[in-house]
């Protein structure tokens, strides 16, 4: 897909820079996207994939999220400082914003789940043209209103056991340090390379975070309870 105007991004360091212009963006939103793509040769081999597995670095933004394209789309970001009760979940938050928004002037929620702008961002931005595809993300436990089931090819089922040793796996095996949702994807692409029809094609994936937002969670309790074990 080509690039739009005024958002050149910024080059890999690996990438030769004397046959290209001055890579200075000139604002932060033309470092949203140009993410790095990095195939996972080493869980593909041990697990005998003969498929090529690539994921999508989205840390990489400047926010560190895959929600750096969402908020672009949506053309500014307001932030709002709110806790809601683990118990009420996903739905909770929701009307916590809406209580909110209502006493607060001016204010206004970019509303990802019901935003058309949300989806349509990935469309622009993150991959080539719509296609066929057997990846699906995580949700928020119901299905939003920009959520449209006829592109779903396949729903692949992956236990948050699965998610999380698969995420544990990227940081040992390949070096990257990504979130419970990364692990959850490349859990599912390791479904679908061993299907002999993928066989010799490239499955691409998503990290939409990284993991050291993770590290009081579940993923690395292990490690914790290791280094507060040690002695010195």
């Amino acid at each position: 897909m080509a690039a739009e105007e005024g958002r050149k991004g910024v080059p890999s360091l690996l990438s030769s820079s004397q046959t290209q212009e001055e890579s200075i963006a000139s604002n932060i939103t033309e470092l949203i996207g140009w993410t790095p793509l990095v195939e996972m040769k080493s869980i593909a081999r041990k697990d005998g994939v003969e498929a090529r597995l690539v994921g999508k670095i989205e840390a990489y933004q400047p926010l560190c999220s895959v929600k750096d394209r969402s908020a672009l789309r949506c053309a500014f970001t307001n932030l709002v400082s709110s806790v809601t009760h683990p118990a009420v979940g996903f739905k909770g938050m929701n009307d916590k914003v809406e209580e909110l928004m209502k006493t607060i002037p001016n204010s206004h929620c970019l509303d990802q789940v019901t935003n058309l702008a949300n989806p349509e961002a990935h469309f622009r931005w993150t991959g080539c043209a719509p296609g066929p595809h057997k990846i699906q993300g995580t949700g928020a436990g119901f299905v939003p209103e920009v959520l449209d089931t006829s592109v779903i090819d396949e729903v692949v089922t992956v236990s948050s056991e699965e998610a999380m040793a698969t995420a544990r796996r990227l940081a040992r095996e390949e070096g990257l340090l990504v979130g419970i949702s990364s692990g959850a994807n490349v859990a599912a692409c390791l479904k679908i390379a061993g299907k002999a029809e993928n066989k010799g094609k490239m499955i691409v994936t998503i990290f939409p975070s990284g993991g050291e937002r993770y590290m009081n969670s579940d993923l690395f309790a292990a490690v914790r309870d290791e280094c507060s074990n040690m002695t010195f």
